[in-house]
């Protein structure tokens, strides 16, 4: 023994140190990312059987209604569980959405083309989802605005409401189908207003905090000693250059 450590006796067999983050960073193939691809490939099957016998055969349509509630199934859990255990990938902040609003873009349209929801509703639930996917862009730089109740009560009363005009319902079913997709549209409505009006907010306040740390750099540049005089406070790093802009 010679008294030195193994590392400093140039020992190549100790492992280099390892930055906690890259430690403990989600592999890509995780459950949550597991069940987002399985809603995706979800999709194509699920219109397969949606529209399977001209659409209207009661059987098909029960096969359809399960595969879109499976989707749904994996769409409550995908999320929590990435939050839950550390699972958030870049791959998931993408597919998450884009398999939601699949799945329900899918039924809905299919719907409307059977001729068992009307357009409209299908045109405003799609151009709202569309809209807030474009205002989650145009404010990413400021923040994220997180789900609301009403988001998640819309969320659920919309797969609710959809799910049940999948299946061929008739009587006081039927009815109440329609009374919860009314219910699903107004939330949507609703829900989508108040999501705009949180991002105009976010971006104003996102814009003023800019300009007044533009305004804060100007006084400090016309502050600092003309003439190339001698400064009492070293100057910054260079990496601590550019914070707070």
């Amino acid at each position: 023994m010679t008294g030195v450590p193994a590392s400093a006796a140039g020992d190549h067999r100790s492992a280099p140190a390892v930055p906690a983050a890259a430690v403990r960073r989600p592999s890509l193939w995780n459950i949550a990312n597991v069940l987002t691809m399985v809603r995706l490939l979800l999709v194509p099957g699920f219109v397969m059987l949606l529209v399977h016998d001209d659409g209207h055969d009661p059987a098909w349509r029960s096969f359809a209604w399960a595969a879109f509630a499976i989707a749904m199934i994996t769409d409550l859990f995908d999320g929590e569980l990435a939050r839950r255990y550390g699972l958030v990938t870049d791959f998931g902040k993408i597919a998450d959405p884009i398999a939601d609003k699949a799945i329900m873009g899918a039924a809905l349209i299919g719907l409307s083309a059977l001729g068992d929801l009307p357009w409209w509703v299908t045109a405003v639930i799609l151009f709202r989802e569309l809209g807030i996917t474009l205002m989650r862009f145009w404010v990413i730089r400021w923040g994220v605005i997180p789900a609301s109740r009403g988001g998640k009560l819309k969320t659920l009363t919309q797969g609710v409401a959809v799910g049940m005009y999948i299946l061929v319902l008739t009587g006081p079913l039927a009815t109440l189908r329609a009374v919860l997709m009314g219910a699903a549209v107004v939330l949507t409505v609703v829900t989508g207003l108040d999501y705009v009006r949180q991002a105009v907010v976010m971006r104003r306040a996102g814009l003023a905090a800019q300009r007044a740390a533009a305004a804060r750099r100007a006084r400090e540049g016309a502050d600092e000693p003309e003439g190339g005089l001698v400064q009492d406070v070293p100057p910054a790093h260079p990496e601590e250059q550019g914070q707070g802009a």
